[in-house]
Formats: C-alpha cells, structure tokens, sequence
C-alpha cells in the first residue's frame, strides 16, 4: 500500500475501505491505459451498427467493412482488460492498440468519428510508457550508495578509480622509451 496514505480507523465507512482497496489494485498496473484503451474500442464497435432514427426516417451507418470494425473494436477491449489483469503485456498491447488505433481510421467509419481513433491512440500510448515502480526503501538505498562510490576527492569530485593509472609514463604506449612493437 502507499505509504504516504492515510491509515484506515477500524471506523471508516465501507465506501472509504472500497476506496483504499482500489487505489492499491489500481496503483500497480497500467489503470488509465487499459481504460483508455477500453473506452477506445466501443465507438469503433459501435458506430458501424448503429442506427439513428429522426422520425419515420432511419438512418444506418453500416459500413461494408463492419466485421472488420467489430473485430477491432473487441481486441481494442480485450487489450484494454488484458492491460489491468497482464501488467507484463504492457509493451505489446500498447504497441498493438495503437496500430489497431491507426488501421480503424480506414475500416470504421474514420476510428468511430475519431472518438474511438483517439482514445485508443491515447491508451497505446500510455501503456508504452508505463513502467513499475520500485519500492522507495530501494529507491533511497541505491541513491545512497551510487553517492557514497563517486565522493572520493575534495569538494565531491570523483578520484581516480581502480583502472587508472595514477601517472601516464607507466602506460604500455611509454614503456620501453615509447617503442611498441609489433610481434
């Protein structure tokens, strides 16, 4: 749990405790990408079968390519659940939405009206970049110990370390009056 939380008083509501609880599940996993990239595939599933009816007169928006609209708005939604449940597919599914995201702009009626182009664009986007944290007991011990290897000279400059050597004449190219030779 998060640290910097407030501790829960045995007398919170239950509300507050379903609060806690999701903040936790949600904290460690791409949460936004997966809804973005949820909420991206509905629209593209949608809209090619959708009807709008304004009086006696219905309007179909039916595309010819409405299996192909249907099948990637359902992989856009089944990335999005696979984003919250499969936290290691993040670089896949990120990679995938977005080009499942690009390929509905011609398939579905322009992305679902740009609707469904834009948040899966969006939630691709977001799983790419996500990354785990670290626990910041960790996060505290490597700082401190990549400070303590370097401070060796005066004013925290850097000494010489192990490699080097301490004079340039007892490099190979200065031995032997600076001849080398070659076999």
């Amino acid at each position: 749990m998060n640290p910097q939380a407030p501790v829960r008083a045995a007398d919170d509501a239950w509300l507050t405790a379903v609060y806690y609880r999701f903040r936790a599940w949600s904290g460690g996993r791409p949460f936004w990408a997966g809804l973005f990239t949820l909420i991206g595939g509905i629209p593209i599933a949608y809209f090619p079968y959708a009807d709008l009816r304004l009086g006696n007169v219905t309007i179909a928006m039916a595309t010819t390519a409405g299996a192909g609209s249907l099948i990637i708005g359902v992989l856009l939604i089944t990335l999005g659940l696979a984003l919250w449940f499969q936290q290691g597919i993040r670089v896949f599914a990120g990679v995938a939405s977005i080009l499942l995201a690009l390929v509905s702009l011609p398939v579905s009626n322009l992305g679902g009206f740009f609707l469904g182009f834009l948040f899966a664009l969006v939630g691709g986007a977001l799983a790419l970049s996500w990354a785990p944290g670290k626990p910041e007991d960790a996060q505290e011990d490597a700082a401190a110990a990549k400070a303590e290897a370097y401070v060796d000279g005066p004013l925290g400059v850097p000494g010489p370390r192990d490699t080097e050597t301490a004079y340039a004449t007892e490099t190979t190219a200065h031995a032997d009056g600076g001849r080398n030779s070659a076999g």
